[in-house]
């Protein structure tokens, strides 16, 4: 039951009236209800393992509190401690703690990557066993890949290092938490919600309100345009170049690079605002995941405004432990003896950043390329941090700064790269995907850009023709937000207008939406994470 189904628009309908027609302190618990029923559709023999993640983690969640609540009244209660003796209970209090966690993470990581990664793990094995002339073969495991089983996998991970952090204490009723892991809109593809910012709103009364039904259901309604009228309408393109590595090369795989990444953008995005949406219908607050990332300037920026759920994740619970930690902290100060100051402060970022970029390709997939997807990333990222004084002196020098021709330069430039990296996401080896990129530079077919072959595709010229007034659109909305919620604005003008634009766009969807034959909706991408 995915989001661009007719069953899941029925769900949504049904939902929506009874959530306004029970009483408030029932609300909760309808979706809660709901989230289950969603996942059971989605496969019933998944719930074993949301079931665990929530379990597991309430569990040792309250355990925790528990724990840290006794220390704190034992300390209030035995005022005749020296500091000494303080100091000792305290440590031996945090490492019982710090071993509920690591208990808990190790199991529901390791149920990720047995899921997610053991045939990846076997394959590498056999063929390594086939390279030293071996006979015997290890058989792969038939284990399919539940639903969003990294999104609610690392949101209930974050929130119990919040939790042993002291961020907030354990959530006791065991139901509420279980709406917090299974909350349907964000099972598909996120946002990777913490639990201080989604309960303030998850739990409340909220009493009907057609201003924020509306607001919710328009900004599903833009989702819908960006998944159905571009993203699944151009991966008809995108589909034709990749499957055909021996037709298609060269200037081709400039077009589909730049095809892929536009599809990217509007099915993911597309996917949030639909997520965002539906929560918004219901007075839930979700945090937005994207602020207009193709506006980046660097490679750097882009990964402020892209996913920035994942990203902070990977900041918060990897990057910052990591480039701490006692052990980091001997690497630094020997890497300052031997190798000087300025290598000695670098190890550390570099390390802890090669560690989150290398865990974020394999999060994103069992695949090398992914691995090494994010080992690029991490490598340009680490070359610009190096070159930072160079290019400040370059822009000072020749005032480039703030000139917009060359703002536009910069957004190309990265642009550009993030096309060139989302290459690895496309091919299903390292070998085709380099070969591919260099294709591009060594195969000099760039008259296939006029002279018609573009047509052969799959897309027609008014297929063109709706994408590109689709991407021009989105442009424009983009640099509207800039100066605060296109919603907002387009909510302070007059009912014949504002008619206009939202039964505008519904009329888009509805006609130029990519249904097919039949209509079998496209899964969004990010589906399979």
């Amino acid at each position: 039951m995915f989001f661009t189904s007719y069953d899941f628009l029925i769900f949504l309908l049904v939902l929506f009236f009874l959530y306004y027609w029970i009483p408030g302190t029932y609300q909760w618990r309808l979706l809660l209800a709901a989230s289950y029923f969603f996942y059971f559709a989605a496969g019933p023999e998944y719930l074993v393992y949301i079931l665990t993640t929530t379990v597991t983690t309430y569990a040792a969640a309250r355990q925790i509190q528990n724990n840290a609540d006794r220390q704190k009244q034992y300390i209030k209660e035995q005022k005749e401690l020296s500091r000494e003796e303080k100091k000792e209970y305290k440590n031996k209090q945090k490492k019982i703690r710090f071993r509920w966690l690591m208990a808990c993470v190790f199991l529901n990581i390791g149920i990720l990557a047995v899921v997610k990664y053991a045939n990846f793990a076997i394959a590498n094995v056999n063929g390594l066993l086939e390279t030293l002339g071996g006979d015997s073969q290890i058989s792969y495991l038939t284990l399919a890949v539940p639903l969003g089983i990294s999104f609610y996998t690392f949101q209930a991970v974050g929130y119990l290092i919040d939790v042993y952090r002291g961020s907030y204490p354990a959530e006791k009723n065991p139901f509420k938490f279980a709406l917090f892991v299974s909350f349907f809109p964000q099972l598909i593809q996120g946002p990777i919600s913490r639990f201080g910012d989604l309960s303030q709103t998850l739990y409340q009364e909220h009493s009907f309100d057609s201003k924020v039904l509306c607001c919710g259901l328009q900004r599903m309604l833009w989702g819908y345009f960006k998944k159905m009228v571009i993203a699944d309408r151009i991966l008809t393109g995108v589909n034709t170049i990749i499957q055909d590595t021996g037709t298609y090369s060269g200037a081709y795989i400039f077009v589909g690079m730049i095809f892929y990444t536009l599809e990217l953008y509007a099915d993911f995005t597309g996917g949030i605002d639909i997520t965002i949406g539906i929560a918004e219908a219901m007075g839930i607050r979700v945090q937005e995941n994207f602020i207009r990332p193709y506006f980046s300037k660097s490679l750097k920026e882009y990964w402020r405004r892209w996913h920035i759920s994942m990203c902070n994740w990977f900041r918060d619970y990897i990057f910052y432990p990591v480039s701490i930690s006692k052990r980091m902290q001997k690497i630094s100060g020997f890497s300052r003896r031997h190798f000087g100051e300025k290598v000695g402060k670098r190890i550390p970022v570099y390390l802890s950043s090669f560690l989150v970029w290398a865990a974020t390709g394999v999060w994103h997939g069992a695949n090398w390329n992914f691995i090494v997807w994010g080992l690029c990333n991490w490598a340009v990222l680490m070359l610009s941090e190096e070159l930072e004084p160079v290019y400040e002196k370059f822009h000072k020098r020749f005032s480039l700064g703030e000139k917009r021709g060359y703002q536009i330069f910069q957004m190309g430039r990265t642009f550009l790269l993030v096309c060139v990296l989302n290459l690895f996401d496309c091919y299903s080896s390292l070998e085709d995907t380099f070969w591919m990129i260099c294709s591009m530079f060594t195969k000099g077919n760039w008259q296939i850009l006029w002279d018609g072959s573009l047509l052969a595709l799959g897309l027609t010229r008014l297929d063109y023709l709706i994408l590109a007034l689709g991407v021009i659109l989105m442009i424009l909305v983009s640099l509207w937000q800039r100066k605060g919620k296109v919603r907002e604005r387009i909510a302070e003008k007059g009912y014949p207008l504002r008619f206009c634009v939202w039964y505008g766009l519904f009329l888009l969807v509805l006609l130029l939406g990519a249904y097919g034959i039949g209509y079998d909706s496209s899964q969004f991408i990010y589906n399979q994470f």
